[in-house]
Parts: structure tokens; C-alpha cells; sequence
């Protein structure tokens, strides 16, 4: 209860708003669990994807989409990876464990674990034995693994001091020239080795091949291998008999991965974040025929996708080639990219903004690709509308020698009509798809809506009539209710076709301020409407009275009266709502006139209800009066319209 004293209130009365599309492609990218990658191999007979993790001792092994289907663990700095000839078997060079490991490629099984030297970290097949680096700081070497007798026979030490810490080694299927480079070093040393004895003859050695070696990989014939260092800012080929220089692969700065199909198509990496990531050759090319710019995998991190070092492999049958990303939250994705060796197409349709219904206008535009399109190449139209939203074939259109197309149309329908240009794609390039809208224009509508700017007793039922003119097909309306405050949602009240007259009506049960809408959704001819009418809601107040002796009808209203001895108690009942207030206004009347004696707002409880006593000195004599109201926003909220209680009326006697 409240308390508000006589003096208070006997103060105021005597001190006062062109679309160029990209290929359509199959393309997809899968979230890797890793912390690390260190390299990647593709089993194409059991159609999976190894990718080692040595941050988290793991190889996770996916299908062809990038889904994760096992993970090997307990596999402490595991880095480099190669399968045999009949991806049978998986090897890891395990850093942290000084070992190669075998894992049957169809279970994920643990079938061999050798012991080598310190810390291994690169294994490649050749000549008939697997080949591994190893080595810490000045002891960096290489050794063998031999399976050719009734027990696996690991041998050290065959090379020397030639490195200064392990190579990163590769060599062709089959072949018997194994290659080894120096890891992140500047410039690069690389060597090339004669493996067919069984043992290491070193035939060429070179350090005058860049700098920062990412990746390297033999040709399948054996007879080049292709470098990415840091730099240059290209794949250098180099012979595998000499390591002399002899043909590049044009890329861009940082290259950082290299991969080869077995059809010799070529796959060159970079570490770009604003340059494509991938280049692909076909074999034999001099050209890319297709390039890879990776977007971001999370549009809260800045920055695009980089791949990571060592970061590409292709399927054998050269289908689709893999890509290892990673962005700057340390998150890394598995990319499958399809059709990699096939040109991508690009279409271009432009299109008028506006155009008026039921008139031609042309639609224009250009398909491009870095390989040549075939002489009169044709591309599939489709109109997407208000009467087709399926879409409707529209006649071919031919591609012209330049690559540019033109057609005229006459749309039948208004609204979004947008063109959609295919391009299914052939043996040398991939489908392509490009679109463009255009606003077409459709008839006025009249719509209308009563009641607007009225203001109605607390939940009265007010019926709301929408008018809906001329249209062309469509006579559906909808009318929606949203009552003010954050607390009550815009409502369909009602949706249906509108009577003979055009008139479609709903009855609300006001008890807020409310918006009511009427929609017309529009059709093929006719353009939508929307009109709104504002209604108040007042609230339920009223006052009773207690502490006085008596009431009497007097001056032509009842009056409490009460001895100056006691307080009255104004209890003050209003329709609730979080945070409410009533103003609590008082008046006296003098020489024929009521005057305002001060008002003050009190809080309403959860119910609604505030008491207010009347303390003080209480003079005798003087007709008084007291009402209590809610005040839009005075009274602590918006979600009603003003609204005066009654006045009750009272007086102080002896």
C-alpha cells in the first residue's frame, strides 16, 4: 500500500533499396576434425580419403563426399602417407613413435608396425621396397623397408649426411627413381635416386630450385617431377634424370601443393588468400583449363580458405580431385571438387529492370570459358512467373562465335520474371548456369480498410471490413491483428476469397492498441496491396473507496465522507500488464471551479491492484475529488490508449 500525503497535493493548487551466375557444379565440402594436416592419399578401389593429422596423432578416413567414416588414433606426429600398388594397405610414417605403421586399407585395421630411425617422416614406394626419411637436426637420412623375403627387413643409414633433416621423398607407380628434397628449406636441395639395386645411387643433386619446398610429386612415367616452393611463383618440372628445369606450371605467388592423376593431369596449389588456390592442367596441357578460389567455410571469419601444404591428391580414375582448406579459426574442410579437368562455364544474362507486360524486350547476354565452346552451342531458356512458377521452356537460343546470345520475349505475366540460361555442358566443359529478373508490370489495385484512427472500450468486438477492387484472377485477402507490445506476435486472423460485394470482414476482441492489416497477395495481372487502420483499446479502471462514515448525494454527485481523523483508502483496480502504473490525480473545488491538487503515479501489482492511503492533516470543509487513469507511456507502457477513470468525490468533516 501506498501512502500520499494531504499537503502534497494541497501544494499544486496554492503554489502553482546485371546477375553474372557461376557454373553449376556438384562440388561439395565436408568439415575435417582435425587440428593439423600433414598429407593426403586417395584409396580409389574401396573409394576412400586419408588425410593425416600429426597435431592430434590421427589419420581421419573419409568417403568420396568428405564424410568421415573412421579415424585411426594413437598415432603420435603421424605425417606422411603412401599406398601400395593395390591400395590394399595404408603406410603412415609415425614421427612420434620412430615407426612406419600398416593399416589394412578396407578395415582400418593395424596389420605391421616397424621401427626405424628418429622420427620418420615421408614413405614412398619404389623399386620394390618402401622408402622413408627420418632424422632430427644434421642427421637427416633415408631407410628402407624390404618385403621381398619371408620377414620385412628395415634398413638405415643410405645416404649419408647429404641431409640436414629428413627429405620429403615421392617416386612414380612402378618406378625405381625415388626423389628426395629438403622440407620448408632455402634454397631447396633436391636429389634423385637410382633405387633398382635395392639400394640408393644418387644420380643428380641440385639446391637451385627455390626456396620453401610445400609439396612435390613424380609424373607418372616417371620422367619429371613438379615442385611447389614458396617460390617461385610457379610449379617448376623438372627431369628426374638431371633435376634440370624443363617446363612450369603457371600459378601464382606462395605455391604450396602439387597433384598428378594417373592420366598425367596436373593439379597446382598455392597458399593465396585473394588468388585462385588451384590450377588444373589436362596432360599434356600448357594451360589451365579450370581454376579453384576457395570461399570462406565460415562467413564470421575474415578471410577466405587457404589450402593447406600438401593439401591436394586426386581420385586414380581422375573424377575428382581433393583439396585439404583451412581458415583462420584453425577450421579445415575436405573439398571434393567433380569433373576437375573439365573447363568451367560462365553465363552472363542481362536483362531489362522493368519491363511493361504484354510488350517484347530482348534479354542478352555471354557465355565464356577458357576452352572454346563447340560451334554453335545452344543453350536451354526457361521463364519463371506468377503463371509458371515451375518455370516454362522457352526456345533454344544459338551461342554466336564470340560467345554472345540475344532472344526477345513478350511476358504474359507481371511481377518477378526471370530468365535461366543453361548450358549442359560437354566432354571438355562443365555445365554452366546463369539467370536474371525482371519486374514486369501489373494493374493498380484498390484496397481498403475501416476503422483506422478509432479508439474502443476495453475488449469490445469490432469488426474490420476489407474492400478489395478490380482484380484480374486473384480475390483472396488476408487480414492480420498485431496487438502492440513485444509480447503478442502479428496474427492471420483471417484469409479467404472476398463476396460478391469485394468485401472480406473479421471480428477482433480488442483489449490492446492494435495494427490491422489486409493483404492482397496479387496475381499474374494485378500487383499486391497491402493498407493498415491503427485502432485504440482503452483499459478497465475504476476506484472504490473505504474509511468513510457515510455517503451522501449532494452538489449532483454521491460523496464520501469521512471524520479529519481518518485516512481514506483509495483502492484502484486497472487491467494488467508487466511494469503498469495508474496516475493517481486529485482536485479541490473553489469559488465554483475544480482545480488540479497534484497527482502522482503508483505501481500496479501482478493483479492489477494499487492501494493509495491518504495521510496527513485533513481540512475540513472543502469538496474534493479523485480519479485514477492510465496514461499512454506516463504510466510505464504503450500498449493501450489513455484512458480517465471516474471521479470519486469526498469531503472532511469534524
Amino acid at each position: 500500500m501506498h501512502t500520499l500525503t494531504t499537503a502534497t497535493t494541497v501544494a499544486v493548487l496554492f503554489g502553482s533499396a546485371v546477375i553474372t551466375a557461376t557454373p553449376a557444379a556438384a562440388d561439395t565440402t565436408a568439415s575435417l576434425p582435425v587440428k593439423q594436416t600433414a598429407d593426403i592419399v586417395v584409396d580409389g578401389i574401396h573409394q576412400r580419403v586419408f588425410v593425416s593429422d600429426p597435431s592430434n596423432g590421427k589419420i581421419v578416413v573419409t568417403d568420396y563426399a568428405g564424410k568421415v567414416v573412421r579415424q585411426l588414433t594413437n598415432l603420435p606426429t603421424v605425417v606422411g602417407l603412401e599406398l601400395s600398388a593395390d591400395s590394399g594397405t595404408l603406410y603412415a610414417a609415425v614421427a612420434g613413435a620412430d615407426a612406419i605403421v600398416a593399416f589394412d586399407t578396407a578395415t582400418g585395421a593395424e596389420t605391421a608396425r616397424y621401427t626405424v630411425g628418429d622420427s620418420p617422416l615421408s614413405v614412398a614406394l619404389a623399386g620394390g621396397k618402401l622408402w622413408f626419411s627420418y632424422g632430427g637436426s644434421h642427421e637427416g637420412n633415408i631407410g628402407s623397408v624390404d618385403f621381398s623375403g619371408e620377414q620385412p627387413v628395415v634398413t638405415l643409414a643410405q645416404e649419408g649426411r647429404v641431409w640436414y633433416l629428413a627429405p620429403m621423398l615421392d617416386a612414380a607407380p612402378g618406378s625405381s627413381t625415388l626423389i628426395a628434397a629438403a622440407y620448408a628449406q632455402s634454397p631447396v636441395a633436391l636429389a634423385s635416386y637410382d633405387v633398382s639395386s635395392g639400394t640408393l645411387t644418387r644420380t643428380a643433386y641440385t639446391t637451385g630450385t627455390g626456396g620453401n619446398l610445400g609439396d612435390l610429386q613424380v609424373t607418372p612415367d616417371g620422367q619429371h617431377v613438379v615442385v611447389a616452393s614458396g617460390a617461385p611463383y610457379y610449379h617448376q618440372v623438372l627431369r628426374t634424370s638431371d633435376l634440370t628445369e624443363d617446363g612450369s606450371y603457371a600459378s601464382d605467388s606462395g605455391p604450396n601443393a602439387v597433384a598428378i592423376a594417373p592420366n598425367g593431369a596436373v593439379a597446382a596449389g598455392i597458399s593465396g588468400a585473394y588468388e585462385p588456390d588451384v590450377y588444373v592442367y589436362k596432360p599434356g596441357g600448357t594451360k589451365s583449363v579450370r581454376e579453384y578460389d576457395f570461399p570462406d567455410t565460415d562467413p564470421s571469419v575474415t578471410g577466405a580458405d587457404k589450402l593447406a601444404a600438401s593439401g591436394l591428391a586426386w581420385a586414380p580414375d581422375g573424377s575428382r580431385l581433393f583439396a585439404v582448406t583451412s581458415n583462420y579459426s584453425g577450421v579445415y574442410s575436405l573439398r571434393v571438387l567433380e569433373a576437375p579437368t573439365k573447363a568451367a562455364t560462365s553465363i552472363t544474362v542481362d536483362a531489362p529492370a522493368k519491363a511493361t507486360r504484354a510488350k517484347q524486350f530482348t534479354v542478352k547476354g555471354k557465355v565464356s570459358s577458357k576452352v572454346a565452346l563447340p560451334t554453335g552451342t545452344k543453350l536451354t531458356v526457361t521463364r519463371t512467373d506468377l503463371e509458371s512458377p515451375s518455370g516454362k521452356a522457352l526456345a533454344t537460343v544459338t551461342v554466336k562465335a564470340d560467345g554472345t546470345y540475344s532472344f526477345v520475349d513478350t511476358p504474359p505475366a507481371g511481377g518477378k520474371v526471370t530468365y535461366t540460361l543453361k548450358y549442359a555442358g560437354d566432354t571438355a566443359h562443365a555445365s554452366g548456369t546463369g539467370s536474371d529478373t525482371v519486374e514486369v508490370s501489373r494493374a493498380s489495385t484498390t484496397l481498403t480498410l475501416n476503422n483506422n484512427g478509432k479508439v474502443y472500450s476495453y475488449g469490445a468486438d469490432v469488426t474490420f471490413t476489407a474492400h478489395l477492387g478490380t482484380t484480374y484472377k486473384n480475390r483472396k485477402v488476408e487480414i492480420w491483428a498485431d496487438p502492440f507490445g513485444s509480447d503478442k506476435p502479428n496474427t492471420l486472423v483471417k484469409s479467404g476469397t472476398v463476396n460478391s460485394s469485394g468485401n472480406l470482414s473479421a471480428v477482433l476482441d480488442l483489449k490492446r492498441d492494435t495494427k490491422v492489416t489486409a493483404k492482397f497477395l496479387g496475381d499474374a495481372r494485378s500487383a499486391p496491396k497491402t493498407v493498415t487502420s491503427t485502432v485504440g483499446a482503452k483499459v478497465n479502471v475504476w476506484t472504490s473507496v473505504s474509511g468513510h462514515y457515510k455517503t451522501s448525494y449532494t452538489w449532483g454527485q454521491t460523496y464520501y465522507y469521512f471524520r479529519k481523523t481518518k485516512n481514506p483508502l483509495f483502492t484502484n483496480t486497472m487491467t494488467a500488464y508487466p511494469g503498469r502504473k495508474q496516475r493517481l490525480q486529485f482536485q479541490i473545488y473553489y469559488n465554483g471551479t475544480w482545480y488540479d491538487n497534484g497527482s502522482q503515479y503508483f505501481k500496479l501489482s501482478s493483479a492489477g491492484v494499487s492501494k493509495v492511503e491518504l495521510t496527513g492533516e485533513h481540512k475540513t470543509g472543502l469538496r474534493m475529488r479523485a480519479r485514477s487513469s492510465y496514461i499512454n507511456s506516463s504510466s510505464g507502457d504503450t500498449v493501450n490508449s489513455t484512458t480517465y477513470g471516474a471521479w470519486k468525490y469526498f469531503t472532511f468533516t469534524s
